[in-house]
C-alpha cells in the first residue's frame, strides 16, 4: 500500500458497511463489511 491519498472510512448505517472515500479522487468510494476490507478495496480502486 504506497497511496499518498487521504483516505476517509466511516460505517454507514443507510447501508450497513464501512465506506472509504477519497477526497482528491473524485467520485473515488469503496466500501467492505470491516474497516480493513473497506480500506482494501479503496486501495484496489485506487492503483
Amino acid at each position: 500500500m504506497n497511496s499518498k491519498y487521504k483516505i476517509i472510512i466511516y460505517w454507514s448505517n443507510a447501508d450497513n458497511c464501512f465506506i472509504a472515500e477519497v477526497p482528491e479522487l473524485a467520485g473515488c468510494k469503496a466500501d467492505g463489511d470491516s474497516y480493513a476490507n473497506a480500506l482494501a478495496n479503496a486501495q484496489t480502486i485506487i492503483d
